[in-house]
């Protein structure tokens, strides 16, 4: 297992390389610079202007150069200064929003898997009865139904209608005034609407995925067995069947690691939450290529990250993993 472990994160760095030399020459490509943001709303500022602005930012140099450059910082953990007025580091912009972002999506991942897991448990010994054909459609309407116009849909009738919670931000204006107990609460008050629009497409999917691998799973053999020498169903359940059901979950567990940055750009944009997705919405809108290269690259190595856990998670779910 550790020469396993070894080499796959061995050979994650020529692959961050790789998706970094890819990420940075599509952001290159598309239409418009910073300096254009800059200089074309301004009527007195001339290509001379311009042209000291894309030396400032480094944009003169051929894209080679500006990359290698840019993987000299890297390699110190150094993403650069940000292109927006406020100059700041872009590994400071990181940090402060990145905790905010963690904090929403893991509350989603544990209520997806709160719900999601008893759901496809008893949709699948439920199969074709009443609640089963009841989640099915749940499931179509989650598929269905657009973040963003459920977070409206949302923030219209339980934020704007009834007040019961709060439809922007992440605190209340007293906020500083309060304890540290209320504090919490504050920001929980704040993180409900949006916990609910992050974990209603996952629930839909993970519900249906644990479903189907049920239904395999107690159709093998070895659940006939267990049945026949008079198990409890209970115990052929939780023992025998769950546990060979939740590998293909862990997988996807694995996989969605990386949104919890991706992910967060629709509802965190609507609600105004100053997390990653927000971030980096703003920084595409303002061609901040290090903001961007920044985000990029932490998103690049939670996905590697994402499925090394998903891989280590197989092998420890699965004794026949580990021996090969």
């Amino acid at each position: 297992m550790l020469f396993y472990l070894t080499r796959r994160l061995l050979l994650m760095v020529p692959l961050l390389l790789g998706i970094t030399l890819i990420s940075f020459v599509v952001i290159h490509l598309a239409p418009g610079e910073p300096t254009d943001l800059q200089t074309e709303m301004n009527p007195e500022a001339g290509t001379e202007l311009k042209e000291r602005l894309r030396a400032q930012y480094g944009l003169d140099q051929p894209l080679l150069v500006q990359y290698a450059v840019w993987v000299k910082r890297l390699v110190r953990l150094d993403f650069g200064t940000s292109f927006s007025q406020d100059r700041r580091p872009v590994w400071d912009k990181i940090v402060e929003r990145l905790p905010v972002t963690i904090l929403i999506n893991l509350l989603s991942i544990g209520l997806i898997l709160l719900v999601a897991i008893p759901l496809g448990i008893f949709s699948a010994l439920r199969r074709h009865r009443l609640f089963d054909r009841l989640t099915t459609l749940l499931v179509f309407v989650g598929f269905a139904t657009p973040s963003f116009w459920l977070s409206l849909l949302l923030m219209d009738h339980f934020g704007v209608y009834l007040g019961w919670f709060p439809v922007s931000g992440i605190k209340s204006l007293g906020h500083a005034y309060l304890g540290p107990v209320e504090q919490w609460l504050d920001v929980a008050h704040h993180l409900v609407l949006p916990v609910l629009v992050s974990a209603f497409g996952g629930l839909a999917g993970f519900s249906r995925y644990m479903r189907s691998n049920m239904l395999e799973v107690i159709g093998q053999d070895y659940i006939l067995t267990a049945r026949a020498k008079g198990l409890s169903e209970r115990l052929v359940v939780l023992r025998h069947a769950l546990r060979n059901a939740l590998l293909p979950l862990i997988t996807l567990l694995g996989l969605s690691v990386p949104g919890l940055i991706g992910g967060s750009v629709i509802f965190e944009s609507i609600f105004a939450i100053p997390g990653m997705g927000k971030l980096f919405y703003d920084g595409v809108m303002m061609r901040d290529y290090p903001l961007i290269m920044g985000i990029l690259v932490i998103g690049a190595f939670l996905t590697l990250l994402g499925n090394l856990l998903a891989d280590v998670g197989y092998a420890l779910a699965d004794p026949r993993i580990r021996q090969s």
